[in-house]
């Protein structure tokens, strides 16, 4: 069954005077610890009966006791009233200090190559801020979501939203193994992928993404073919380097796996550049401390990227 729970305007006023005349069982002491006047705390705990309609106290020039009425009321407004209290400073509290849970929504190709390290320094930094990130491909609604920010490429962001800049500027490289290298060939220009196995990627709202270079300062894109499909850039890299086909993905994603030998750029004078990775969040509201010092911490790192979108930007674009 479902309850009604709306409070009627004001019905919370005079609780407080109530139970401190309850507690103290004189009007003078309660206007004492609440610093009003006696006649202030008379005549809030009249307006409060006028609602209720019910006497809540019996007063006698030397006593002031409970009715019936005052006892019921007294029993379930007490702990509720200290509900309310302890609720007040727990969100003063984060209202105040770095604490409580900081949730971020994250593609799950940055977590390996940027948060790792710029979370554990941050936990460390901030030991009474829990961190949450939930790691997934598709652009989520941050309110709607429960987020208190998001991380993605500067071109997935939306342009009512704050973004502070992560990285710099970086290409989307196409790479292939070496041993799928030396049996399909390397390419030389776009043209030639129409005779290579393309990894493809599913974006999150089903299509499928084109694979987009830049031919001479003209931005291509390609509609490839290939008999794999990944849904994230990690997977994708994880195929390539098995030699499955040719992939193109973040440069910063498989700088490793090149160092190594286990994959090799190609095309590389038709890479196209990406904005870079942002943090990002809803303007025009006030800023918990708990993000704050993210953001703080995100600028302060060593070698952060400067330039650029700020944390007072609007676009990212």
């Amino acid at each position: 069954m479902k309850q009604n729970f709306t409070v009627r305007q004001g019905a919370l006023d005079g609780v407080e005077a109530f139970l401190s005349v309850a507690q103290h069982r004189s009007f003078r002491r309660a206007a004492t610890e609440l610093a009003v006047t006696p006649s202030a705390i008379s005549q809030a705990v009249r307006a409060l009966e006028a609602r209720l309609g019910a006497v809540l106290f019996i007063r006698t020039t030397r006593s002031v006791g409970l009715t019936e009425a005052g006892e019921r009321f007294l029993a379930r407004a007490r702990p509720a009233f200290e509900e309310l209290v302890a609720a007040s400073g727990a969100a003063r509290e984060l209202g105040q200090k770095p604490a409580g849970l900081l949730r971020l929504t994250v593609p799950r190709s940055v977590v390996p190559i940027l948060l790792e390290p710029l979370i554990a320094s941050f936990c460390k930094a901030y030991p009474e801020i829990e961190v949450e990130l939930a790691a997934s491909e598709e652009l989520v609604d941050l309110a709607a979501g429960g987020f208190d920010a998001g991380i993605r490429m500067g071109q997935f962001i939306n342009p009512d939203m704050v973004a502070v800049r992560l990285t710099k500027p970086f290409p989307f490289a196409v790479v292939g193994s070496p041993d799928y290298l030396a049996r399909r060939g390397r390419p030389k220009r776009p043209d030639d992928l129409r005779e290579h196995a393309c990894l493809r990627l599913r974006r999150s709202n089903g299509g499928l993404a084109p694979w987009s270079l830049n031919d001479n300062g003209r931005s291509i894109e390609l509609a490839v073919s290939g008999s794999f499909i990944g849904h994230d850039f990690p997977t994708l890299v994880g195929a390539a380097i098995e030699g499955v086909g040719l992939a193109q993905v973040p440069a910063p994603l498989i700088s490793g796996a090149v160092k190594e030998k286990k994959l090799v750029r190609v095309l590389e004078p038709f890479a196209t550049t990406t904005p870079g990775v942002f943090l990002y969040y809803p303007g025009h509201r006030q800023i918990m401390p708990k993000l704050r010092a993210f953001i703080d911490h995100v600028k302060s790192r060593p070698g952060a990227a400067r330039g650029g979108l700020h944390d007072d930007a609007a676009n990212p674009n």
